[in-house]
């Protein structure tokens, strides 16, 4: 598939429940929808030119077909990360008035995607390919998700069908996952491959175990 597509489709699916959706929808009940979009576009072009940056200097550097194989390892995360979703905190539900809502939404949106899902798949995807199609499609991925989310959430009243959406999108990633280990992993040692299954169990267990004190 194309970089550019690739990264699109990717990071709208990386975004489907994320964090940085669940604010984009929040905001949206405060402000104008063409501003939020507008701020959400550029703050996500402003972060993922770092996390297309890093990826592809990293990806230069290094073999590629560990780079398939990690990259792999690393979207299997990704899946348990959104099948488990997010959610937000007082702060982020609230609307702060006094401010201009582009930069509010800027801001926020920026420091919400450091170190975020969507910022993290960018520089996976980035690892195996161009730099340019990554960063464009990346950005343009994660507006149209927030997009459809917010035009869904204001036509349905926020009544989606959050579980079956986060499941499809969870099986897509896994089978990306599996498909880049494969890939890049073919000829590795059975010793390597049993010790990619304990950390992609690890990372399930991680995402998806209950917190302490809940039925």
């Amino acid at each position: 598939m194309d970089a550019f597509w690739l990264s699109l489709v990717m990071i709208f699916l990386a975004e489907l429940g994320d964090k940085t959706q669940l604010v984009a929808l929040t905001l949206a009940t405060c402000y104008n929808t063409g501003v939020v979009l507008w701020g959400i576009f550029w703050a996500t072009l402003a972060v993922h030119v770092f996390s297309a940056g890093i990826g592809w200097f990293i990806g230069g550097s290094l073999p590629v077909d560990w780079i398939k194989f990690v990259a792999g390892i690393a979207f299997i995360a990704f899946g348990f990360w959104t099948l488990r979703g997010d959610s937000l905190d007082d702060e982020e539900k609230s609307c702060k008035p006094g401010i201009n809502p582009f930069w509010l939404v800027f801001s926020t949106f920026f420091m919400a995607e450091l170190g975020d899902k969507t910022m993290l798949s960018t520089v996976t995807l980035a690892s195996t390919n161009p730099f340019l199609p990554v960063w464009l499609g990346s950005t343009i991925g994660m507006v149209i998700s927030d997009g459809l989310a917010i035009i869904a959430g204001k036509m349905l009243g926020t009544r989606l069908p959050e579980k079956t959406i986060k499941i499809g999108a969870s099986v897509i990633f896994f089978l990306f996952g599996i498909i880049s280990m494969i890939d890049g992993g073919s000829h590795f040692s059975l010793i390597i491959w049993a010790g990619s299954a304990l950390i992609i169990g690890l990372t399930g267990y991680i995402f998806l175990r209950k917190p302490v004190g809940t039925a």
